[in-house]
């Protein structure tokens, strides 16, 4: 009987890089890279270190300069793979992590509108709390604003007609939705703006709101059906499948956020009190019911599923390298079991809905739904009122001359 052959040669690094080979290569087995992918990490590294011996280059000088110009050589001498700056990533985070490449360091803001914009965004996150993804997403409708009302940086001369017609001017080349964020940033920072005493007048009223049709649109769950199929869809004999059933399961049963079901922690779930933490918005922690299907679903996940790794989210990628999942991962679970169950894609944010109308449809009240939901104002559930179109037929009057459809 023939023994099975391995693919994998090993890889002889020479140069400046040679010493920190073996470090590198458990670095990345710890990280849940497989002896072939590690090969391939390791031979990018065998071509980064001759060419810094061939450069006359020394390891602390290799930051993110030299790297370019050695993805641009790497291109150019006809490599077909790893020749961007993803591709330097492991390596470079292996560097930095064992003291040999410094740290990167933050840029400091030169222009008075970076000066501005720098401020803006601490305040945003130190004052108002929010995402950092959501306070960069507020800055780049910022800088928009300031690029057209104030270049120079000095807000202290805008005016409410600036505002308002900077507004208007968003209208002409963008969707209503986009405006809207716009609008909901500028007020964020004209308020700002107000309180560092930059400018005398708070101007946040200047910028006017716009109306769209979003409000009358109403939310969408799911057949039951469809909710089974989804999960009958992930193949459970494999540690993929059991991640993603797990993910989908808390989805549909408390109506998390994709973002809420990535900052899950393993601290964050209390077997014996059958409760887990639920990181929301603003940073607010709140506590949720864990249901036995849930808890068996996660258990069975991270018992025989969940890679080892120092990281403490509960769901991680499934390949090299080992991290937590982002809020897009969730989604993409989602519609990846939709296709498998063969149903019209959806998002995440779509099964948060589904527990939402199943409950109306149940009989629950709307504090109820948005007490599972963690709203922080009623307005925020009252739409799930329209959901319930039997109720609502009993409050509508007849029409005149008309009869009941």
């Amino acid at each position: 009987m023939s023994t099975a052959v391995s693919r994998v040669f090993p890889v002889r690094v020479s140069g400046p890089l040679a010493s920190f080979a073996v470090g590198f290569k458990e670095f990345l087995a710890e990280s849940g890279y497989t002896p072939l992918s590690a090969a391939v990490q390791l031979r990018l590294m065998a071509h980064v270190s001759r060419w810094l011996e061939a450069e006359h280059f020394d390891v602390r000088d290799l930051n993110a300069q030299p790297a370019e110009e050695f993805l641009l050589a790497r291109r150019e001498a006809g490599y077909t793979g790893l020749r961007t700056s993803e591709a330097m990533v492991p390596l470079f985070g292996f560097l930095r992590t064992s003291g040999v490449v410094p740290p990167l360091v933050s840029v400091l803001p030169s222009s008075a509108i970076e000066v501005l914009l720098a401020s803006f965004n601490r305040y945003l996150l130190s004052e108002r709390v929010l995402a950092p993804s959501t306070a960069a997403a507020y800055v780049a409708r910022v800088d928009r604003f300031l690029a057209d009302c104030a270049s120079d940086g000095d807000v202290s001369r805008l005016s409410a007609a600036d505002v308002t017609r900077a507004v208007l001017e968003e209208t002409v080349t963008r969707k209503v939705g986009s405006v809207q964020f716009f609008v909901v940033a500028v007020r964020a920072f004209l308020k700002f703006c107000s309180l560092e005493g930059l400018i005398d007048l708070d101007l946040s009223a200047a910028a006017p709101s716009i109306t769209g049709r979003r409000s009358h649109v109403l939310p969408q769950g799911i057949k039951p059906e469809d909710a089974i199929a989804l999960l009958v869809s992930c193949d459970r004999s494999q540690i993929i499948g059991r991640r993603d059933h797990a993910v989908l399961l808390i989805l549909l049963r408390l109506g998390l956020r994709a973002i809420e079901v990535a900052r899950l922690r393993l601290d964050d779930i209390d077997w014996r009190a059958g409760q887990m933490v639920i990181r929301g918005n603003g940073e607010c922690e709140e506590s949720l019911p864990l249901p036995a299907e849930v808890g068996e679903s996660v258990a069975g996940y991270l018992h025989n599923g969940r890679p080892i790794s120092g990281s403490r989210e509960v769901f991680l990628t499934v390949c090299a390298p080992l991290v937590a999942l982002k809020r897009s991962s969730v989604s993409l679970i989602v519609r990846r079991a939709c296709l498998r169950a063969g149903i019209a894609p959806m998002g995440a944010h779509r099964l948060r809905h589904a527990l939402a109308c199943d409950m109306v449809a149940a009989g629950a009240s709307l504090p109820e739904i948005g007490q599972v939901l963690r709203h922080r104002h009623l307005s925020s559930t009252a739409i799930y009122a329209k959901t319930d179109i039997v109720q609502l037929r009993s409050l509508a009057l007849p029409w005149p001359g008309g009869e009941w459809l």
